[in-house]
């Protein structure tokens, strides 16, 4: 250890112990290089994440998310820190992505100005500065992920071919079904009318009359206002009664009365698209993102660990949540 960082190392004791009748001024939880981390701003991170947690998750979910989150919380905020001092190395100016990310949330939420974004924040008591220098950060550690990793990342179209041919399967596309119906309800009808009035549906369909006609006239769900039309359904979208009685059916082919809860279903089979392989070019781009996507991850482990190995690191309290 060189002289510098001795003397780093030093003057973090110096503030993270008592000494004589002096008060604590502030424990520092790691240093990272010429920074450090306080047990302020872990413990603040600490609980402002887990606050947002319980509002999302509840029980066993809620357990296993906040154990991960409290279990990588010092490595993130240490890498965090590591990538902040990398930007300022590399003199990154991001006011301009900045401005852009803020106009992006605006858009989406239907802000007019700014002045009703700094509402909304102070409607969840959250500070438009520090919501925006914190901003800042993720877009300054985004930019050097992507100056040192994203934009070295090449795809080409050899890989793509070649995962393309290796995972034919999972470009299949699944049989799809068309579907026309007419419903009968069993609502304030005997057992006696049902079948009456389903005999004379039947009889009319025998005598070549439209179902989609029939269905605006008798139907009695949903489909009446759309002339029995029930839309696509991929198979296993269906309920399976449903689904069974279709798929051995040529198109245009009829079910017989199918039995739900609580009325009847005659279905018709508009169209059947077969099962098979999407084509490379329809697929090509999805391919490309998750390579990309794959060797993104890879090259961002991989910078983070020879970032963290160039860099001095002390870890001065493991276990920060036993001063909360």
């Amino acid at each position: 250890m060189n002289k510098t960082k001795i003397f780093i190392v030093f003057l973090v004791l110096l503030f993270a112990v008592v000494i004589g009748a002096q008060e604590v001024v502030e424990a520092i939880v790691a240093v990272v290089n010429d920074e450090f981390i306080s047990l302020t701003d872990y413990i603040s991170r600490h609980d402002n994440f887990s606050q947002m947690l319980r509002a999302q998750f509840q029980g066993e979910e809620f357990s296993e998310q906040y154990d991960a989150f409290k279990n990588t919380l010092m490595d993130t905020m240490i890498t965090e820190l590591l990538l902040l001092q990398e930007a300022r190395n590399m003199g990154a100016d991001v006011t301009e992505d900045v401005n852009k990310q803020i106009e992006l949330i605006k858009e989406q939420n239907a802000f007019m100005s700014n002045a009703d974004l700094i509402q909304a924040l102070n409607r969840e008591n959250i500070n438009y500065e520090d919501w925006r220098e914190n901003l800042k950060k993720t877009v300054l550690q985004q930019y050097v992920l992507g100056s040192e990793v994203s934009r070295h990342i090449v795809v080409d179209d050899s890989e793509l071919l070649g995962f393309y041919n290796q995972n034919l399967e999972d470009f299949r596309e699944p049989v799809e079904y068309t579907i026309k119906a007419i419903y009968v309800s069993n609502d304030g009808k005997s057992e006696e009318d049902i079948q009456a009035r389903k005999q004379e549906i039947d009889g009319k369909i025998a005598a070549g009359e439209d179902m989609s006609l029939l269905a605006s006239q008798y139907g009695e769900g949903p489909e009446k206002d759309n002339q029995g039309d029930l839309g696509s359904f991929i198979k296993g979208q269906m309920l399976p009664n449903m689904e069974q009685a279709v798929e051995g059916l040529e198109n245009g082919d009829l079910t017989g009365w199918i039995e739900m809860p609580n009325g009847w279903y005659l279905l018709r089979l508009e169209n059947k698209k077969e099962s098979q392989i999407k084509a490379f070019e329809d697929v090509r781009a999805e391919i490309e993102t998750a390579l990309f996507n794959e060797k993104n991850e890879t090259g961002v482990q991989k910078y983070l660990e020879e970032l963290k190995s160039r860099s001095f690191i002390k870890i001065l309290i493991p276990n920060p949540l036993e001063y909360k």
